[in-house]
């Protein structure tokens, strides 16, 4: 594949996205190009070095905003027949209610784990807390040597369980984020996929 039918084929596969998108993504492909030739690769060895342009234009698509893929998606290809307007305002009463539970029990969901983090986070914040409180203790209520070495070790369990709960709960947030982006990642692709059985 050489350099223009490899342009002409990721500017075919990002079809229905703005044509000024289409330019800027068809343009910085055709540089990178440009680019290993001048590196001294050939032109075939420079394309193919970059993989297919179904790949990269599904990337380019995943990356775009939802909005610009809603749009995309939605665009339509002809004007609806009034038989297919009817169809859709009869069926609202159906439709909307089911698509807007769905939505209601994926965003519960999702709260609901963030609430397990910042339950985490609230015993790393208790044992903090309680690190400093259990030395004070020791030597203020607990009279003697004994007392005071009961606080020390006391207070540096609790220290030693803050960090711990600390680590665990950075983990599990960036988990949470990372599950987050892999979601509307996701849901991306069911308009990405969708568009690309399309265009095929």
């Amino acid at each position: 594949m050489n350099r223009e039918e490899f342009l002409a084929a990721l500017r075919a596969a990002l079809a229905g996205l703005p044509e000024a998108d289409i330019e800027s993504s068809v343009e910085y492909w055709a540089e990178l190009i440009d680019d290993r030739v001048e590196e001294g690769l050939s032109e075939a060895e420079a394309v193919s070095a970059l993989g297919s342009p179904e790949e990269i234009a599904r990337e380019i698509l995943l990356d775009a905003p939802m909005t610009k893929l809603v749009k995309a998606k939605m665009k339509p290809k002809r004007s609806l027949r009034g038989w297919e307007i009817a169809l859709i305002i009869i069926g609202f009463p159906l439709w909307l209610p089911v698509l807007l539970a769905v939505g209601a029990v994926i965003l519960a969901v999702y709260v609901s784990l963030w609430s397990v983090i910042v339950a985490l986070f609230s015993v790393v914040l208790a044992f903090a807390a309680g690190a400093p409180a259990a030395v004070i203790g020791g030597f203020v209520f607990l009279r003697g040597l004994g007392g005071a070495l009961l606080g020390v070790g006391a207070g540096l369990v609790c220290a030693g369980l803050a960090i711990l709960f600390w680590l665990l709960s950075v983990q599990a947030a960036k988990g949470m984020v990372g599950l987050g982006k892999a979601i509307w990642r996701g849901i991306k692709a069911c308009f990405v996929g969708k568009k690309k059985e399309e265009t095929v």
